[in-house]
């Protein structure tokens, strides 16, 4: 034993040595602005918030998305907090590019989360909620997860999918939904929930949920309604019919639709437009203005707000 303890301190010191090299050689590839720990660097992010799985893009000036083989669940919700002239604006980006953007236990977790801490943070002033998976949206409630849930489990699933969807809907701050791929079920009610959509045209969006013998589970057979009519509303979900950008812009299920771009993120860039728009105005106006709107769509004009 006290051989192997005075042995020690020298081969500990060889090891950290060779993974010094190892994570320089590492950091020299990834530019001069890296460095070891002990001297701690990076590319400087502000106050945003960024997952695990990001690298500085050429230049540094942008960033993009670095895969690997093994997703984590930590990488499945992206919320950034944007800076300068777009100070403001908080990016919620959905990541889970193996199960399309489904919403698992975790996702729906995480996005409870965010929005908890969203709701009483004054400097918020609209949030973009979005995809970081080209041609996704959301696909959903992941129903390979429900599937390996006993029947006692599927009711608290979906309520759990209903509240979070609520809590988005009842922001204090504008939010806008960037669809810039599909937005099916669970994905479309949270789009739903959002005040304003914008998509690519390319972009497909339903409620499919009757070809499955059950019914829209998060809010949307009370939101698409409230969106575009009762009648219309019905016949969408009767159907199950999926619509692009241009049909779900022709019957008012969205604000603005746009021809996609070469990166696919033609929706999102028009969020943030829109966001930008609104960054000037007064912030207390906003949320008054917001909730005047919501409660009058349940009230009559000799109400409160009138």
């Amino acid at each position: 034993m006290a051989v192997a303890a005075s042995a020690a301190p020298g081969a500990l010191g060889t090891l950290q040595a060779s993974r010094a090299r190892l994570v320089a050689a590492c950091c020299a590839r990834l530019g001069p602005r890296w460095r070891l720990p002990g001297s701690w660097t990076c590319p400087r992010v502000d106050s945003t918030i960024w997952a695990r799985g990001w690298t500085p893009a050429a230049g540094g000036a942008a960033w993009q998305r670095g895969y690997s083989a093994e997703v984590k669940t930590e990488d499945e919700l992206r919320v950034r907090y944007l800076e300068e002239e777009n100070r403001g604006i908080v990016v919620l980006g959905i990541n889970r590019a193996y199960a399309k953007n489904s919403l698992s236990k975790n996702l729906i977790k995480m996005l409870s989360k965010a929005v908890d801490a969203l709701k009483s943070d004054k400097k918020v002033r609209t949030i973009i909620v979005r995809s970081e998976v080209p041609g996704i949206f959301c696909a959903g409630a992941d129903l390979k997860e429900r599937a390996k849930m006993s029947s006692s489990e599927v009711g608290p699933f979906v309520s759990k999918i209903r509240a979070m969807i609520n809590e988005i809907a009842n922001l204090p701050v504008p939010t806008i939904a960037a669809i810039d791929g599909l937005a099916l079920g669970g994905g479309l009610e949270l789009a739903l929930a959002c005040d304003i959509r914008v998509a690519a045209s390319s972009a497909k969006m339903g409620l499919v949920e009757t070809k499955l013998a059950i019914i829209p589970g998060g809010g949307g057979t009370q939101r698409l309604p409230r969106a575009i009519g009762m009648s219309l509303a019905k016949e969408l979900i009767f159907s199950a019919r999926v619509l692009d950008g241009q049909e779900a812009k022709s019957v008012g299920l969205i604000s603005h639709v746009l021809e996609q771009n070469q990166e696919g993120d033609a929706a999102y860039r028009k969020a943030l437009d829109l966001a930008r728009e609104f960054l000037p105005q007064g912030p207390v106006a906003m949320r008054v203005a917001k909730l005047a709107i919501n409660q009058g769509m349940e009230s009559s004009l000799a109400g409160k707000w009138s």
